[in-house]
């Protein structure tokens, strides 16, 4: 059953029986669908898990199709569907329609680089709502390096043309790094001149695979202050016509990041074979189990799985965070950074200045990002090379 907290409720005259509140919702607001792992970029500060699931052991069409009927039942009202590159998947179509004629609405997180006009047309005719368009840079070779994938600078705007031709909200999602943030101001521009509704600037987070590349990543604190100070003139300049999400470095960050909004809150993360996860890094933890949803429903992995209870509201928590006052606000931070940079997940995110770990990680910070940045290790199917290689576009 889930962890319950209880809270007085007083009325004019006297105070009633504590009535018992659950510490997650009925439902979660939002499912991250991760279709595949498959991608034809290999960028360096790829999310997706060290260990890539195979196409073989990937959902079928059919069970992606009853996911979305589930996750419809069950309340959620966003679908996001994503990998690796979503439209990878051949099926995508019957996957989009599915979900749409359930209710949901559905975002799709792509590279761009696969899409051609006639299939996005059709998306947009099954029901796909949004289009979030990642870039690497808005310099094409840059781009082009980063992602070690040629011509799909090109492409992406090509892309964003298309979905704004199409009628569809579009945002412009860009990663955050040492590497780039140097075309900050180019990069705003981009996203109004294409017609992007938003931009997501996300600031690196440094586990799985861009712990590997960290060095080559981690942006100088000078750089980023000026990066905030350009954000914040352009949030005030291009009220109406852009809103601009910054992501704080959590390297430069007083406190930190809620994880996915608190762990078993408030979205949930299925993987190209069906397990099911709190956040879609869980799976870097040891000692968990996760729900799949080939063996048990959505609702009751949400509401009883084991994982999703393991750090679900506060009780799990040690000090500084159980007596902070802070503890429903961020929830601890990160899991998965806290395993990745101090060996334990039920440690404070070093990202908090509260922290006893806070400043020795900081000092890594400032080392690494005023050293010559090592070439990137790129992230590839099956491999993890360090020779730089080009796919073609």
């Amino acid at each position: 059953m889930n962890e319950i907290i209880t809270k007085e409720i007083n009325t004019s005259s006297h105070a009633v029986e504590l009535q018992p509140e659950p510490v997650c919702a009925r439902a979660p607001v939002g499912l991250l669908a991760e279709l595949t792992h498959r991608c034809p970029l290999q960028c360096p500060y790829c999310s997706n898990p060290l260990e890539l699931e195979r196409t073989n052991i990937e959902l079928s069409t059919a069970e992606w199709q009853d996911v979305m009927r589930q996750a419809a039942d069950l309340g959620i009202l966003q679908i996001h569907l994503s990998g690796g590159e979503p439209t990878a998947r051949k099926d995508l179509e019957q996957i989009v329609e599915t979900a749409a004629k359930a209710g949901l609405y559905q975002n799709l997180i792509t590279a761009g680089v696969l899409l051609t006009k006639e299939r996005l047309q059709k998306l947009a005719d099954l029901g796909l709502d949004h289009v979030q368009l990642s870039i690497q840079d808005v310099d094409p070779e840059n781009a082009d390096r980063i992602a070690a994938y040629k011509g799909g600078s090109a492409k992406k705007r090509e892309v964003a043309r298309w979905v704004k031709d199409l009628g569809l909200p579009l945002t412009i999602n860009a990663p955050m790094h040492r590497q780039n943030i140097h075309s900050m101001k180019a990069i705003i521009d981009y996203s109004v001149e294409v017609g992007a509704g938003r931009l997501e600037v996300a600031h690196i987070q440094y586990y799985a695979w861009a712990l590997k590349n960290r060095a080559a990543l981690m942006p100088t604190l000078e750089d980023f202050q000026r990066t905030a100070e350009i954000v914040e003139e352009a949030k005030e300049r291009l009220k109406g016509i852009l809103v601009i999400d910054f992501v704080v470095p959590d390297y430069y960050a007083k406190y930190p990041k809620p994880c996915m909004g608190g762990w078993g809150r408030g979205v949930m993360n299925v993987t190209p074979s069906g397990r099911v996860l709190p956040c879609h890094a869980a799976e870097s933890l040891p000692g968990f189990t996760f729900d799949n949803v080939r063996d048990r429903k959505l609702a009751d992995i949400w509401l009883n799985g084991d994982a999703f209870q393991k750090y679900r509201g506060t009780s799990w928590m040690k000090e500084p965070c159980q007596s902070c006052p802070r503890k429903e606000k961020d929830y601890g931070g990160c899991r998965c950074q806290a395993f990745a940079l101090t060996g334990d997940a039920t440690n404070t995110d070093p990202a908090c200045s509260l922290s006893p770990m806070h400043q020795d990680w900081a000092k890594v910070a400032a080392l690494e990002s005023h050293t010559r940045p090592p070439e990137f290790v790129y992230r590839r199917m099956g491999k993890g090379g360090t020779t730089p290689h080009m796919s073609e576009g």
